[in-house]
């Protein structure tokens, strides 16, 4: 089991990449930076790039719909040849308030369009003459667009790897598919081992069956918060406001992928009150009522006995790489977590 790791720079992003050289010490195989509406990931990625040596470096994730499919290929190309092959493209649709309420993009066809960027990217990555032919991204544009003298081109250097790692972050039934289908790697949210099977089994099962073998074993990358002592259960409420803004705030009534989520998970009563008290601006009472038992069952927070039964639930559901965020006082306690859970994934 791999061990990554989501980059916290809330501190000051260059301090807390002077820090990764502890964690690649400790033993940490990949680090995730995410892309919302901050600052972009490319330029981060490129800076810890040059910062370490060893260390995995993947968008944790860029979204489909803010770059065209040949600029996520080239940034993915660049950023491979950077790293010296190091880079992991992650993918995903994000949701509808970031891409139309920050990018001004309407938030249309995510399925449709996250399967022609995967197989655009392969296609630039291949040094294949690209003629977009898709029903997202395709020429000859309508007659009112464009001049009709674009030309078929193949990207002029030459990538590190014709085939970049993909990871797509998808928790829909049909994405989910989609993602065991067409990409490298899979990574949902909210991961609650024992539910992964009832609530994924079948599309997960249906996209495998669709998959060229030459992809190789689907990589599901799960995330959790991360302590281990006799002392640290308190620390599983630093996940209630998060998960509330996700249940609650993330989207509007019936559009909220991740309120839809808890419901399949079996807390109707609860996602309804907290997206109902997010929604009229109760925060702190939405973060109330997320249930303590979804909290713990999707983190690794407790004893170390308790964190160990946890790695295994987590493996036996299918996971491959556990990306931790570790919750120490110090960098020091940080870098102890990362060395504990490496050995405790074996």
């Amino acid at each position: 089991m791999r061990i990554g790791m989501a980059l916290n720079y809330s501190g000051g992003f260059k301090e807390s990449v002077a820090e990764l050289a502890d964690y690649e010490r400790a033993g940490l195989d990949i680090v995730f930076v995410a892309e919302a509406y901050s600052f972009d990931a490319v330029s981060q990625m490129g800076y810890i790039a040059a910062k370490t040596e060893r260390l995995e470096i993947a968008s944790g994730i860029l979204p489909v719909y803010s770059r065209t499919p040949t600029l996520l290929a080239m940034t993915a190309a660049g950023m491979d040849y950077v790293s010296d092959g190091r880079f992991t493209l992650g993918l995903g649709a994000s949701g509808p308030q970031v891409i139309e309420g920050f990018h001004g993009v309407p938030y249309t066809a995510p399925l449709g369009r996250t399967r022609e960027v995967i197989e655009i990217c392969r296609k630039v990555w291949r040094r294949e003459r690209l003629e977009h032919a898709g029903k997202n991204y395709t020429v000859p544009l309508p007659p009112d667009q464009g001049t009709g003298l674009g030309k078929a081109l193949k990207i002029i250097n030459h990538p590190v790897r014709s085939r970049i790692p993909i990871v797509v972050a998808a928790i829909g039934p049909k994405n989910v598919e989609l993602a065991a289908e067409l990409a490298e790697g899979w990574e949902p949210i909210f991961y609650v081992p024992e539910k992964a099977r009832e609530v994924w089994g079948p599309s997960v099962a249906a996209g495998s069956a669709k998959r060229d073998p030459e992809l190789g074993e689907l990589d599901v990358i799960a995330q959790a918060a991360l302590a281990i002592g006799d002392d640290v259960a308190g620390l599983l409420e630093f996940g209630r406001p998060m998960a509330a803004l996700y249940i609650g705030g993330m989207g509007a009534k019936g559009k909220n992928f991740y309120n839809d989520l808890a419901r399949r998970y079996g807390y109707e009563k609860e996602a309804e009150l907290i997206q109902d008290l997010y929604l009229q601006g109760k925060k702190d009472e939405a973060a109330a009522h997320v249930p303590a038992e979804l909290l713990e069952k999707m983190s690794l927070i407790g004893a170390e006995g308790f964190v160990r039964d946890r790695v295994q639930a987590l493996k036996e559901s299918g996971v491959t790489t556990l990306n931790v965020t570790p919750l120490g006082g110090t960098h020091e306690d940080r870098v102890r977590l990362i060395e504990k859970i490496k050995e405790i994934a074996g």
